[in-house]
């Protein structure tokens, strides 16, 4: 249905005339719900604590408070019965319009869900409400986050009809587990108002309910049916959302009919957990395309269709349509499987019961399918309820898709065009139909718009409801386009032209919209243009006259009456277009009346009359000054009129330029401009004498050339401003003290910012010396000439030969009295063309690696478009938040992943663990204190053994115990750092504060880093820095990489090379995976590869969706070919392996024979099923090499033998080893490739342009208001210390790290690359230029093209963010605060807070006597007796009896 919409994006203004404001209603409260009275259109808000009546024009009308109420969340009603009670808001959880007796249903978050019944007309008055009735009658959930949704309905029972609503809920902790009921509005026989007439045995979770987590967004009924739409897990053994429509019969108070019907939206189901839908007709257009698409058939055109938004786990959002006819036919598909075919379609198990175990629920009824109507709504003896398992889910592509969370839907049909308003959580509503596509702005507040998105009852308005507002806004804005053109290109089916009354109105509005071509609308039709029309003009005053009209792209043929006016000038009367003449004596222009005549009458365009002068056209061009005479028809009356035009700026760029220009134009040079204007135009005080303003000092911007010989005589060409303009101007010029003379010929007039002089002669050149004064024949010698005059100011004025040979000038180093020139002797002719042969192979060669960069690049962009899709299906493999923070701040440890905080185990006996709890809460409220902390790190960093590794580790600690309390954690942590810039701005070198580790503040602020921009990595930085990581693996693999030594020749680092060229080719492998069904699964494989090479690509490839932490290792699993009948095991090493001496070759593709597309098997090493004459010889393979030493690809230079290999396709050239560095041009392809790769990644860091953390802003603003305080510290060391804190201290650790971000296994070869990649992260964060030579590292040179383009995005990040808006303490408060409680629930009470503790007083027992002593010497720690608190932790942790 893609082609459903086009996409146009134009933004639909928020009001469409003077006429039409917008109206809105604001609250004070959040607004929940929103409902619509049909018939009055009044509009009903219920809110935090008070519902609002509105009249369709959103006029307040009457309201209710609601709340706050004293409730208790235990709190079983009636409310006076309760206890321990407290003000406690009523959040309004169903809003209903019962327009048959006139009241208004309202239930809250109070009491259980109790509801109430208010007037329709004025909801100040309540019609019903009592909390005396017991469980039955609680409706809604007294949970903030448990939606609720209801339809009102009928119930017929003994032959009496009466009203109830239908309500769908999820599950609260203090909740009912029914999750759908039936209301009765009445009493009736033993029910009462508000009970459930429902048996609630059927559609209820019990103890699974807490793992459905239902959530409900919309409900409706149609064709005797009630529909519900909600999400939820599959079987509540998984968190996978899924999205489910359910349908029962609305008379069916058992629910025997309750069937649920998955719907995935979007591929592999993207779009998974629907947000809100809307039921409506489909235009004429859509219902076509419908059944075009076989999508429904003929007779249910007419039928409704459910449109439905959803969102995915990555953001996106989507809209998907689902008709009713084929809803339901999938739902009696799954009905009649389950009754008639055992629960199966073709075979396979279509339906399961959800909620209810699989043994309480067995699809063995037998109904025939010629009796499955009388069935449609179930019974007693048949299964219920039923769901359709996941592969017969009801599946539809997205008809729109975006980026962010849709949040409200609504449908309309306009000129049988079908048009959705799809409302987001940025307080935008899209509008989206067949050929346009459009935005009604939010306020800028980026609330949700509430799911209930509905029109007025005239369709001309739409009524959209943010968090504190709701806004009734028009559908369309056509008056506001004023031609034809405009209002076509809207291409919005509410807007076309209305000819006749030339103006864009909705259909509808035309009065002649019927006739043809009477109104237009786009794209079939296009503007009427007037190509030609007869007679080609006449005055308005002749009525009645006959105009058709030919040539338009639609023919038309009417009557026109012209309203041309003869309401002008002379000279605009006579030479206007229309017959108009002039009449001298009154001044008037008037239609052309061939009665009226004299001279006092002008006829058009009479050339003749005696007050008539036709001018000619020309045009003069003098010195700058333009002569400007009109032309064609255009006369003048009585005058003529001659126009000259100067721009005194023009080639006046300086003062002495500007008092050059012709004083008959008034130049002047004006001080306050700082440019050459009309002396009218200067605008100074008028007692300045703009003439005669003294002129600026002569400025000198450039001299050229910037260097030649000491004697002279060389032309120089100086360039400035105000230099003169004659030569009378110029005193004198001297260049390093010496006279210069100027050259008048090269006239300064030319060009007027230089000027040129001559230096005197110059002497002969005169060698007096060359050394040394031999060397050998084969040339290379350096040579060293001296003697006087050989400064010659240009290289290429140095011509040396030696016997006749020229010699290669390298460089010229100038003094007074010697010029050294480095030479190179040619052995011969011979040499010189062998010289020019390999220029010439290097230029190839330059044009191969630029050959190569780009088909390289054209590949990876290739193979990165896949793998995009396979993020899309599978995601990014973020780690969650505490696996992060334990990589980030133990994973270095010297314990690295068993580190106690890593593995969360401590050896406390199970009879004292109550005990150490309890003490380590104590010493987690001392360590709250600023106190007892400050003096705890203090003692600590004086101790002589607390070294650098102990220090980061107790940072760390730190940082988990004090993770709940961020904003307690940043002013420690700005405390500490305040004492440490002390420390160096006085005592050390200021530049190197924050450079390493060294303190436990210095790892705070590292750690601090890491938790505040964990969500911008997730967020923006991730996803380039994810698939620059790929890159780099993908590119890296694409060649021969060498298992033993972990070199490749594919990579950035130049010591990580492979410096041998290997043989190698690709093969395509057809991979079966045990336990992975029958597919087979093709991978890329080289025929170097090892076997563990190739088996860890074969799984790269068959779980590419899963985290590196959920697939099999390599290790874990067995390769099997099967080139036949037969399997052969493949193994790194055994028996077979090639032996080269002492040295053995790791097995390789090559070693077997494998082919290309060669069927492979993988599996468990436990679970692979050989035939029984497979050749596997299990003793063989596990033979002991210890003996044998092994290399892979290149044996180690000094190891090399004699020995030749003599089998595989790696060929052996250790007697003739290439030069290594020619094979530095991989470097360049690699780096060529990835440099897009690596470009996205840099501007995702420092692009301020997008969101910067508050943190980053917060920090750099810290930096720079302390700097102001010290004199010594200026905008370089400023400028270090930004570096210091975020680039180096936080980014280079996550992109030489990616697994502290990603589930990913960064190989050793990946992490060279990675490295040189931080390297040049790091260089471009300095302030000190790099200066390069040849001898400088590959590395560096690799990037040093692009290194000043770093520099500058990091100079104009830093800049960027100084001039942010601040972010206050209390802001910054506030965000960390916000930051520890949204992760305090579903992270840091997962973080081993309590073994942090437990280490954290492992140092404070090492220390205690210092620590002590500290506390005790703190007059303000004594006053808090802060000994004594720790001497008691010392007490219950240790076991022991202290002092006390």
């Amino acid at each position: 249905m893609a082609c459903w919409v086009s996409f146009l994006l134009f933004f639909f203004c928020q009001s469409t005339s003077h006429a039409d404001p917008i109206k809105e209603f604001p609250t004070k409260t959040l607004i929940n719900n929103v409902v619509q009275d049909r018939q009055t259109g009044r509009i009903y808000l219920g809110a935090v604590n008070n519902i609002f009546q509105l009249g369709p024009s959103l006029q307040f009308e009457a309201s209710a408070e609601t709340g706050p109420k004293e409730d208790s969340p235990t709190c079983t009603p009636p409310a006076s019965s309760c206890h321990d009670t407290s003000p406690m808001p009523n959040t309004n959880k169903l809003l209903l319009v019962n327009q048959k007796n006139g009241s208004l249903i309202v239930c809250g978050s109070r009491y259980r869900g109790i509801c109430s019944l208010r007037d329709l007309s004025n909801v100040g008055k309540e019609l019903y409400y009592t909390d005396n009735k017991g469980e039955k009658t609680y409706v809604a959930s007294i949970e903030d986050d448990v939606n609720v949704v209801g339809i009102m309905s009928n119930h017929t029972k003994d032959q009496t009809t009466f009203d109830v609503f239908f309500v769908g809920k999820g599950y609260g902790s203090q909740d009912s587990a029914i999750l759908i009921s039936t209301r009765i509005l009445q009493d009736f026989q033993d029910w009462v108002v508000f009970e459930s007439i429902s048996e609630p045995a059927v559609v209820q979770t019990k103890s699974y309910a807490p793992k459905f987590m239902h959530d409900f967004r919309f409900a409706f009924e149609e064709g005797g049916f009630i529909y519900f739409l909600f999400s939820r897990t599959f079987d509540g053994t998984d968190n996978k959302i899924l999205t489910f429509v359910s349908r029962l019969c609305k008379n069916d108070s058992y629910y025997y009919s309750h069937t649920e019907l998955q719907l995935n939206c979007g591929t592999n189901n993207q779009y998974n957990k629907v947000q809100a839908a809307f039921v409506g007709s489909p235009g004429k257009y859509l219902a076509q395309e419908l059944i075009d698409k076989n999508i429904i058939g003929n007779r249910d055109a007419m039928s409704k269709v459910l449109f439905m938004v959803a969102s995915s786990d990555d953001d996106k959002s989507a809209l998907c349509m689902y008709p009713l006819s084929s809803i339901n036919g999938r739902l009696m598909e799954i009905i009649s499987a389950c009754y008639s075919d055992s629960g199966k379609i073709s075979n396979k198990p279509a339906v399961y019961a959800p909620y209810f175990s699989p043994k309480d629920i067995v699809c063995s009824s037998n109904v025939r399918k010629d009796m499955l109507d009388q069935y449609k709504c179930g019974a007693d003896f048949l299964p219920s309820p039923l769901a359709s398992r996941p592969e017969f889910a009801f599946k539809a592509d997205p008809v729109w898709e975006t980026q962010g969370f849709l949040t409200a839907v609504a449908i309309d049909v306009e000129n049988d065009h079908t048009v959705g308003f799809l409302g987001n959580n940025q307080g935008e509503v899209f509008k989206v139909g067949a050929e346009h596509y459009g935005t009604i702005p939010g306020d800028g507040m980026r609330e949700n718009v509430n799911r209930n998105l509905f029109f007025d009852l005239s369709h001309n308005h739409i009524y959209i409801t943010t968090e504190r507002k709701i806004t009734k806004v028009p559908v369309q804005t056509c008056l506001q386009k004023t031609d034809c053109q405009s209002c076509m290109d809207l291409k919005d089916p509410y807007c076309g032209w209305c000819v006749l009354e030339g103006r864009c109105t909705r259909r509808s509005e035309c009065k002649r919209a019927e006739e043809k071509n009477g109104w237009l609308w786009s794209p079939a039709q296009q503007c009427v243009k007037i190509a030609s029309f007869s007679p080609p003009n006449f005055s308005r005053e002749k009525r009645g006259s006959s105009v058709r009209i030919y040539n338009c792209y639609c023919f038309l043929s009417y009557f026109v009456s012209l309203l041309y006016c003869c309401v002008l000038r002379c000279m605009s009367c006579v030479a206007s277009a229309w017959e108009c003449q002039w009449n001298i004596l009154d001044h008037t222009c008037n239609d052309r009346n061939d009665a009226v005549t004299g001279p006092h009458i002008i006829r058009h365009r009479e050339v003749g009359h005696p007050n008539m002068h036709q001018i000619n056209s020309s045009k003069n061009r003098e010195q700058g000054s333009w002569q400007v005479i009109f032309r064609n028809f255009l006369f003048l009356c009585f005058v003529h009129l001659s126009v000259t035009l100067y721009n005194c700026a023009k080639g006046r760029e300086d003062c002495s330029l500007c008092k050059y220009a012709d004083s008959k134009y008034k130049c002047v040079w004006c001080r306050k401009q700082n440019k050459c204007v009309f002396e009218k135009l200067c605008g100074t005080h008028q007692d300045e004498d703009l003439q005669n303003v003294q002129c600026p000092n002569p400025e000198i911007t450039d001299v050229k050339p910037l260097y030649g010989p000491l004697n002279g005589s060389i032309s120089i060409t100086i360039f400035g401003s105000n230099l003169g303009i004659h030569k009378e101007d110029i005193k004198s010029i001297t260049v390093a003290g010496e006279p210069c003379v100027s050259d008048e010929a090269s006239g300064s007039r030319l060009k007027s910012v230089q000027r040129n002089v001559l230096v005197d002669d110059r002497e002969l050149l005169f060698p007096t010396a060359v050394k040394p004064s031999r060397g050998p024949k084969a040339g290379g010698t350096l040579i060293t000439i001296s003697g006087k005059f050989l400064e010659t100011g240009s290289k290429v004025d140095v011509q040396v030969t030696i016997g006749g040979v020229h010699c290669a000038n390298q460089f010229i180093l100038w003094s007074r009295n010697a010029c050294f020139a480095h030479l190179f002797r040619r052995k011969s002719q011979q040499a010189e063309r062998e010289y020019e042969k390999v220029k010439h192979q290097l230029e190839n060669l330059e044009e191969s690696v630029r050959d190569r960069c780009k088909k390289e690049f054209t590949d990876l962009m290739i193979e990165m478009e896949d793998h995009t899709n396979d993020l899309n299906e599978g995601g990014i493999p973020f780690l969650d938040y505490k696996t992060y923070t334990d990589r980030v701040f133990f994973l270095p440890s010297k314990d690295g992943a068993n580190d106690v905080m890593i593995t969360g185990k401590l050896d406390i006996p199970e009879a004292r663990k109550n005990t150490v709890n309890a003490a380590l809460n104590q010493f987690s409220n001392l360590l709250n204190s600023k106190t007892f902390l400050i003096n705890f790190i203090r003692t600590l960093e004086r101790s002589h053994d607390f070294n650098a590794r102990a220090r980061v580790y107790c940072a760390s600690l730190l940082t988990v115990a004090l993770h709940g309390k961020l904003e307690y954690y940043t002013d420690i942590m700005r405390t500490l750092l305040l004492e440490l810039m002390e420390e160096y701005v006085h005592s050390k070198n200021p530049k190197l504060m924050l450079r390493r580790s060294e303190t436990v503040v210095e790892r705070m602020l590292c750690n601090w880093m890491s938790i505040c921009l964990y969500q911008f990595l997730k967020d923006s930085a991730g996803e380039p820095l994810y698939k620059l990581f790929r890159a780099i693996k993908h590119q890296i693999e694409k060649g021969p990489v060498d298992a033993r030594v972990k070199k490749a020749k594919y990579t950035l680092n130049d010591t990580g090379l492979l410096g041998d060229d290997v043989e190698y080719s690709v093969l395509n492998l057809q991979v079966l995976v045990q336990g992975e069904g029958l597919d087979v699964t093709y991978v890329k494989v080289l025929n170097c590869d090892t076997i563990s090479q190739v088996k860890e690509k074969i799984i790269e490839q068959v779980y590419r969706n899963l985290p590196y932490s959920q697939r099999p290792k390599a290790d874990g699993v067995t390769l099997e070919w099967r080139p036949g009948s037969t399997g052969q095991i493949l193994s790194d090493l055994d028996l077979t392996s090639q032996k080269e001496g002492r040295w053995r070759r790791i097995n390789t593709l090559a070693h077997y024979n494998v082919s290309t597309d060669i069927m492979c098997c993988l599996a468990g090493k436990k679970g692979l099923m050989r035939p029984e004459n497979s050749q596997e010889n299990h003793e063989e393979r596990n033979a002991l090499l210890e003996d044998d030493k092994v290399f892979h690809l290149v044996r180690p230079a000094e190891e090399l033998d004699e020995f030749k290999s003599k089998r595989g396709s790696i060929k052996d050239k250790s007697m003739t080893k290439a030069i290594t560095e020619i094979y530095l041009t991989r470097l360049l392809s690699v780096k060529g490739t990835l440099q897009q790769f690596v470009d996205n990644f840099f501007r995702s860091v420092l692009c301020s342009g997008a969101v910067v953390p508050p943190a980053v802003k917060y920090f750099f603003d810290f930096l720079d208001e302390q700097a102001l305080k010290h004199n010594n510290v200026d905008e370089e060391t400023i400028h270090i210390w930004k570096t210091n804190s975020l680039p180096l201290r936080f980014w280079v650790n996550i992109l030489k790290n990616p697994h502290f971000i990603f589930d990913v296994h960064v190989s050793e070869v990946v992490d060279a690359s990675l490295s040189v990649i931080a390297q040049t992260f790091m260089d471009a964060c300095t302030k000190s230029e790099h200066k390069l030579s040849r001898d400088s590292p590959s590395n560096k040179l690799l990037y040093a093209k692009e290194i000043s383009t770093y520099k500058k995005m990091v100079d104009d990040y830093y800049k960027d963010i100084r001039l942010m808006v601040p972010v206050s303490d209390q802001d910054m408060n506030t965000h960390l605060a916000e930051v520890s409680r949204v992760r305090n629930p579903s992270h840091t009470s997962k973080l081993n807070t309590q073994v942090a503790l437990h280490q954290l007083y492992q140092y404070a027992s090492k220390y205690y006597d210092e620590i002590i002593k500290s506390l005790e010497e703190d007059p303000a720690a004594r006053s808090k007796n802060l000994t004594t608190r720790l001497n008691q932790i010392a007490a219950a942790l240790e076991n022991k009896v202290t002092d006390l």
